[in-house]
């Protein structure tokens, strides 16, 4: 009898009732491919932009893109991964929301024995993200100011951690007093609570009117004017998220007109697409958690059953740090 496992579908767009757990046929890993089980699944906002359509998938759909178990099994041309290992993941194809999936083994990571495997769910997508915004996309020096948007949020508070461990003075926002002192302890050097100070306003305070030479926003419609009006001349803008909806169409022109900056819309899928390169970001990012200079701070659990509950408390901002759910 083939092995089945508990998975988290959708068979149309939708808010978090569209969720549904089935049994699926698990199957054995092709060329290329491994199956693991997992120990812990990572919560990230792409799974809300799957589930409503912002991202179309084909129907019916898993969700999920991060997950951290054991190797049950690899295919052919595997060498990287056995049976038996720990692993952590984030990738393109979703699928994670499950007890256990096959998957290609590219992006599956050898997981270090220091690291746990709720610490590994909730880290690889987001510290792999940040690990590409200051590391892959724009040259950024120790001492150089950096705007970072949503600055208490799971990519955020790596962010803030990174930041400070090669010296670089994070300016975050987050939408609260609260949410504020979570981004100070985790190392930004400044934190505007948005919904009482005009973040233009006090950024260009600090770099005492100069603004910054990166911007990392991932919140999207509501902050990427205003993210403009922070950059200093010939400064890049890094919009990496949608989270408030995305970024309505806008005249390049305006890059001109607020100082010749430049403007990118990366992906962590298209840095991790090819496999050595994916592994040698993972080690990266391992290394930083390994020596304590970025911790993994999960507040939010959720047990599979409860996904849609998960889904609700991240759209409506009501977590901080990382959210993992359990199986």
């Amino acid at each position: 009898m083939a092995e089945t496992a508990k998975t988290v579908i959708i068979e149309e767009f939708g808010g978090p009732e569209v969720l549904r757990i089935v049994e699926r046929e698990v199957g054995e890993p092709g060329p290329g491919e491994v199956r693991i089980r997992h120990k812990a699944i990572g919560l990230n906002f792409i799974d809300i932009y799957q589930r409503t359509g912002l991202y179309p998938l084909k129907l019916p759909a898993a969700l999920g893109m991060e997950g951290a178990g054991v190797i049950e099994a690899v295919g052919e041309g595997v060498t990287h991964l056995r049976p038996g290992d720990r692993a952590a993941y984030a990738s393109a194809v979703p699928g994670a929301y499950a007890e256990a999936r096959v998957l290609p083994a590219a992006q599956v990571c050898p997981l270090p024995e220091g690291i746990s495997f709720e610490e590994g769910a909730a880290m690889m997508l987001k510290g792999l993200t940040v690990q590409y915004l200051f590391e892959r996309t724009h040259p950024i020096s120790k001492g150089d100011f950096v705007l970072f948007h949503a600055a208490a949020g799971g990519v955020g508070l790596i962010a803030c951690q990174w930041a400070k461990s090669e010296g670089i003075r994070l300016i975050g926002t987050a939408g609260s007093a609260e949410k504020c002192r979570l981004a100070l302890e985790h190392g930004a050097e400044h934190c505007i609570n948005y919904r009482e100070e005009d973040f233009v306003a006090r950024t260009r305070e600090i770099t005492g009117g100069r603004g910054v030479p990166v911007v990392m926003d991932s919140v999207g419609k509501d902050t990427f004017d205003g993210s403009l009006d922070c950059l200093e001349p010939l400064g890049m803008m890094i919009s990496f998220g949608n989270a408030s909806g995305p970024v309505p169409p806008f005249n390049i022109g305006m890059l001109a007109q607020k100082g010749s900056l430049k403007l990118t819309r990366p992906t962590l899928f298209t840095h991790i697409g090819d496999f050595e390169t994916c592994q040698a970001m993972a080690r990266r990012l391992f290394d930083k958690v390994l020596k304590g200079e970025v911790k993994i701070d999960i507040a939010q659990r959720f047990p599979l059953e409860k996904v849609a509950d998960a889904h609700r408390a991240l759209e409506a901002r009501q977590t901080v740090g990382q959210t993992i759910i359990t199986v």
